[in-house]
């Protein structure tokens, strides 16, 4: 790409797989697949396009991460460990500029619920009115707007705000009982996942 059409001056990270098994199910090359495209990927884009960025003191980098880095959730383990490692790379990385003094390069970090793309096909929301499935263009419309104000982060839905801030405000065993309630501990019971096309 650098080749190709030299610097860039937006990198979308946005590549991402999923197992869908229990963490003792996972067979180990797919977890680490998981880790390789859903976080090491990160590591090399922002290797190869933030060092131009740094020197034009110009860019911004978006990290497409999951409202699955923010709350774990049972058979998702090296999904959410990736999308967590995703956050938290994101945030290092925008410290690091500002550290630097280069406020000119912008990070959005984003926390969607399951998108309507076929990857988490089979789930369901308990209660689809609190956590809907999204669909892309939605989700695209609002990165893009969230690129444009600067936005730091964005979770979508909203609904997800509130329970980010129930987990880091309530005791664990509230937040179990949020969780066994809302349904978040069989959300990937029915997961089929996306089709490997012929």
């Amino acid at each position: 790409v650098k080749k190709e059409v030299g610097d860039v001056s937006i990198l979308i990270n946005n590549a991402g797989i999923v197992t869908g098994k229990r963490f003792m199910d996972s067979p180990d090359s797919l977890m680490e697949k998981s880790m390789e495209v859903n976080i090491m990927a990160h590591f090399w884009t922002y290797k190869a396009f933030l060092p131009a960025m740094i020197a034009s003191n110009h860019g911004h980098l978006v990290s497409i991460a999951s409202a699955a880095g923010l709350i774990g959730a049972s058979r998702l383990a090296d999904y959410c460990a990736s999308k967590f490692a995703a956050v938290g790379f994101a945030e290092t990385v925008d410290s690091e500029m500002r550290v630097m003094g280069k406020t000119g390069i912008k990070t959005t970090i984003v926390c969607p619920y399951f998108i309507n793309t076929g990857m988490f096909d089979g789930c369901r929301s308990k209660w689809p009115r609190v956590l809907p499935s999204l669909e892309p263009e939605y989700v695209a419309e609002k990165i893009m707007t969230a690129v444009r104000r600067d936005q730091e982060i964005l979770i979508i839905p909203r609904s997800i705000y509130f329970f980010v801030f129930l987990k880091h405000l309530l005791p664990v065993k509230v937040i179990v009982l949020f969780s066994e309630y809302f349904g978040n501990f069989h959300i990937m019971d029915t997961f089929k996942g996306q089709r490997k096309k012929d």
